[in-house]
């Protein structure tokens, strides 16, 4: 498949404007359970949906999604998908768990802006009392609350510390306390990358 051709909306390189597709999601989730039943996919499931997309899946789908992926750090708790995921016995997997470090690459103003999870005092403070890393306190508190992570680094170093994030907790009043940095903030949105279409706002 040619990569321009993908889940909507579509990024059209050549003039930087977003070009959605006329595919509605219940017919790419249709096209996703066929593949399933063909063999040709084990586990199927979502990215980026909102609880108001994912209940309207359930109405439709014979096969509810294995896992949803969702953006996810302590400015961007998002109980009440955790909460929905557990009901329909769905898994949740996090991107850009260091919230903010994650997307100063891309350039991306709001990134700049906003105080950085790995430098804020309560993850720092918990690192020092756990002797852990500031990473490595925030992925243990995602995994904690029963969420998989997937955590990006080119350092090896860090790739190893990423991994040695079990075998030890955060009690739970640490965990409340990290939560309690919620400020519904999120990063993986079009309009965070200069880009404006009235489709997007259901994924923003």
């Amino acid at each position: 498949m040619d990569p321009k051709v993908r889940y909507p909306p579509s990024w059209n390189d050549e003039d930087g404007k977003i070009t959605p597709i006329k595919a509605p999601l219940h017919e790419t989730w249709a096209a996703f359970e066929s593949l399933q039943e063909k063999g040709l996919a084990k586990n199927i499931g979502i990215s980026n949906y909102n609880g108001g997309l994912l209940l309207d899946l359930t109405r439709y789908a014979k096969k509810l999604p294995q896992t949803l992926q969702i953006e996810h750090h302590p400015y961007l708790v998002q109980q009440h998908m955790l909460d929905i995921c557990k009901e329909y016995n769905i898994h949740v997997t996090a991107y850009s768990s260091f919230g903010p470090s994650s997307f100063i690459e891309t350039g991306m103003q709001i990134s700049k802006d906003t105080p950085l999870l790995l430098e804020h005092e309560v993850i720092t403070g918990l690192a020092k009392k756990h002797n852990k890393t500031p990473a490595q306190i925030l992925l243990r508190w995602a995994t904690q609350r029963g969420i998989a992570v997937i955590p990006k680094s080119n350092n090896q170093g860090r790739l190893q510390q990423n991994l040695e994030v079990l075998g030890w907790d955060l009690e739970q009043s640490e965990i409340e306390k990290i939560s309690g940095l919620d400020k519904n903030l999120k990063f993986n949105s079009p309009i965070n990358y200069g880009l404006e279409h009235p489709g997007l706002l259901c994924f923003a």
